[in-house]
């Protein structure tokens, strides 16, 4: 051990912490850091994991460099498992149960340092005890030593955090790791290609192949495909069998994973990675306002970080499971999870340290305001805040060390911790059905060990006896938003109270229930899929969920015309329905302008008047600005209100004279010279007074040649600013020249014209000189 890397570093690192208070490591896995640095420092160390298999196995192997049992001098305490003694002076515990114990005691008293291990993974936990770190330090503890290590960070922005703290850097002594692709054939799903890249690996080379999935249920997949000795890490499984996987196995070993395994840990005779190029990452769906899991493409640093398992202990290859060409589009960096995940915890845990919209922290990302008052506004829903403030249920909730939603069904029903295990970790759920779930997990099956010993835990935290609890109940008390009722007899879609539709598997073993307590579902292309849920009814919905339960008056536009009912909801889900014989005139009428609004002028009626007039208002509009309006469907729409009148549905829109609503809409100034700016016909030298086409831009005039004969000068419109385009047309009405400028047509233009016309209509009038010539509206000439 004293040939790794970070040996050589020891005594800088700790002169740094007892000089500076505050430093940062910064080494590539393989070096030593997590384990060979603890023990190193003085006094009494605490070690914070992002993850507990990785809390456990630091702890174990620190323990057996020292020749102890775990639990002497190097002890850990991950949730529902703690092994210490008084002897212990090194404790690796993760970063959520750190949080909780600087909650119940911001001195964190008898500890002299704190080493927050694997920075760059950005977990929420992470980060929010980084900045509670820095914050007792700031005001309680100026005497904590806090040393923040990782193997790839912003070093410099991380030690502007920790109060410009000095960085110190550990070179690796990385084995090569020679790297190919294993892209997918057409139509081949993501496990059938990591399968084939498994096999590559094992032909190409000897030793273990450790191979990177995105979660437990490809692990099963990819499982099912091989042969020979296949071990399983990943987060949730038994201490036992994490402890296996991190064994060197009798025989040549494939080792399946999720992310766990990219720090943190060294799987012992590991010679060949073959990597997925997935991860599953925490997300909130703001628009469904629903959290949970997605499948994500990992970043170029995490992939470079589960290359390097390869070469950890000899030189070694990498197998990813994409074109080489995607490599270059990967993200740099992944995601901070304060940034997409769910916040609703990180913001109880605030309210709790008394700084409720986390202001007063330093953060490596601040909690983005949109989110996190969404968090806070569930909070206080459940009753975890009033005015901002935590209150004494929210504190019961935090000590639960749950997500608030499970934190509160546990409360308010305290016979649920069965169920809440569960919810809290559906991977123990084989299938769909939530009740089946429990009676497998209460006779026996492979995932009951785990289970039963979160139970104890839970009921050991919410003081509860034991007991057997209403699993839908429990659910709705968590998800009252997930609360579904069948959209139509016999259909498998379900609208839940949250708004969201999610179908139900055929297989799903539930059958065709009226009501569902949906504890997850998934979302693809769109589509909502129920992964796990309780058959339920509306008794127990209505008791789960009654903050969520409405009765009004609801007067809407829908199917084309105005609809008025008395409604009872539960959320989104219409529970009863009834006519209303006289809704509000007011709801009436926003009911209308909301049916304007989605289907546009389509519901009025335009005559050839009202055609007319508006583009008369439109011309002046465009020609001259205020006072006169926009008169576009779009302007029409918005100042609806003032033109609708007391239309109470569709029938009454159709009858509206839309001429009366276009001069509704000019101030009376501009009425008064309307005719006068923009006439609605123009008197020619005939006499006639013909039709302007303002549709035209600009305005144009169709007239027969012979009935402007000696008009010399071209009429304007606008006070004169926009002169009026002439459409001249021949005795059979056919355009024969188009101008704004009579006078010059005449000159040049009529010669012409008067030549091609004279011959095709010789009983009209087609004069030498049209400027002294007497119009007519009768274009032949008088018999002799």
């Amino acid at each position: 051990m004293s040939e790794l890397p970070v040996a050589a570093a020891l005594p800088s690192i700790v002169a740094a912490l007892a000089e500076h208070g505050t430093a940062v490591l910064v080494a590539p896995p393989g070096t030593g850091k997590t384990t060979l640095v603890p023990p190193a420092l003085p006094g009494r160390v605490v070690v914070a994991e992002p993850r507990r298999v990785a809390a456990r196995a630091a702890a174990a192997r620190m323990a057996a460099l020292a020749g102890e049992p775990v639990g002497r001098s190097v002890g850990y305490a991950v949730r529902g498992d703690r092994k210490v003694s008084a002897e212990t002076r090194v404790e690796v515990v993760t970063s959520g149960l750190l949080v909780r114990r600087l909650q119940s005691d911001p001195e964190l008293s008898g500890v002299d340092t704190v080493l927050l291990d694997e920075c760059h993974e950005r977990h929420l936990d992470a980060d929010l005890l980084l900045a509670l770190l820095m914050d007792a330090r700031d005001g309680l503890r100026p005497d904590l030593r806090v040393l923040a290590t990782s193997a790839t960070v912003a070093a410099e922005r991380l030690a502007a955090l920790l109060g410009d703290a000095p960085v110190i850097r550990v070179a690796g002594v990385a084995h090569p790791v020679t790297t190919g692709y294993v892209p997918p054939v057409r139509g081949e799903r993501l496990t059938a290609t990591v399968v084939r890249a498994i096999r590559k690996a094992q032909s190409d080379g000897d030793g273990d192949v450790l191979v990177f999935l995105p979660g437990a249920k490809e692990i099963r997949q990819v499982s099912a495909q091989l042969d020979g000795d296949v071990a399983i890490l990943h987060g949730r499984l038994a201490a036992g069998e994490q402890d296996a996987a991190l064994r060197p196995g009798a025989r040549r070993r494939v080792v399946l994973a999720t992310a766990v395994a990219e720090s943190s840990l060294t799987v012992p005779g590991v010679r060949a990675v073959v990597d997925a190029g997935q991860a599953r990452v925490p997300r909130v769906d703001h628009g469904r306002g629903l959290s949970g899991l997605v499948t994500v493409r990992v970043s170029a640093a995490v992939a470079d970080q589960r290359a390097g398992r390869a070469g950890r202990e000899a030189p070694g290859r990498v197998y990813r499971c994409w074109p080489e060409h995607e490599q270059a589009t990967l993200p740099r960096y992944p995601d901070p999870e304060i940034r997409t995940a769910d916040l609703t915890r990180l913001a109880l845990e605030l309210a709790c340290w008394g700084t409720p919209d986390g202001s007063a922290l330093r953060w490596w990302d601040a909690p983005p305001p949109g989110p996190l008052a969404a968090a806070r506004d569930t909070l206080s829903a459940l009753g975890a805040l009033a005015d901002g403030e935590v209150t004494p249920r929210g504190r019961s909730m935090a000590r639960l060390g749950l997500h608030p939603r499970l934190a509160r069904a546990l409360v308010d029903h305290p016979a649920g911790a069965e169920v809440v295990a569960v919810l809290d970790d559906d991977t123990l759920a084989a299938g769909v059905d939530l009740e089946a779930a429990l009676r497998a997990l209460r006779r026996g099956s492979p995932a009951s060990e785990r289970w039963r010993r979160e139970v104890k835990r839970l009921r050991r935290g919410g003081q509860e006896t034991a007991g057997s609890a209403d699993a839908a109940l429990v659910t709705g008390l968590a998800f009252p938003e997930r609360l579904a009722r069948r959209r139509a007899p016999g259909s498998r879609s379900y609208l839940m109270a949250g708004g969201t539709a999610v179908d139900l598997p055929v297989d799903s073993g539930l059958g065709d229930p009226e009501w569902l307590a949906v504890a997850a579902a998934d979302w693809t292309g769109g589509a909502g899929r129920v992964r796990l849920a309780a058959r339920t009814d509306e008794a127990t919905a209505l008791r789960a969920a009654p903050a969520l339960l409405t009765e009004s008056d609801e007067v809407t536009w829908s199917g084309g015309d105005v609809l008025a009912h008395r409604v009872r909801r539960l959320g989104a889900i219409v529970l009863r329905s009834r006519p209303l014989a006289d809704p509000p005139p007011a709801a009436v009428r926003a009911a209308v302008l909301a049916g304007l609004a989605r289907h546009g002028l389509s519901l009025v009626r335009f005559d050839q008047a009202a055609t007319a007039l508006r583009t008369r208002i439109a011309f002046l509009h465009r020609t001259l600005g205020d006072p006169w309006p926009a008169v576009d469907d779009d302007a029409l729409i918005a100042t609806a209100d003032t033109w609708a009148g007391s239309a109470r549905n569709a029938t009454d829109l159709r009858a509206l004279r839309m001429s009366d609503a276009l001069r509704a809409l000019l101030p009376w100034q501009a009425a008064a010279r309307l005719d006068e700016l923009a006439p609605e016909r123009i008197t020619v030298p005939s006499g006639s007074r013909l039709r302007v086409d303002y549709s035209a831009d600009p305005p144009a005039l169709p007239v027969k040649i012979q009935e402007v004969f000696g008009w010399t000068t071209t009429p304007t419109l606008a006070d004169g600013r926009v002169p009026l385009v002439l459409h001249l047309l021949s005795p059979a009405g056919r355009p024969t020249a188009v101008t704004g400028d009579l006078a010059s047509f005449w000159s040049t233009g009529y010669p012409q014209v008067r030549s091609e016309l004279r011959g095709r209509y010789p009983k009209h009038r087609w004069p030498e000189d049209p400027t002294t010539a007497t119009p007519s509206q009768r274009t032949t000439q008088p018999k002799k």
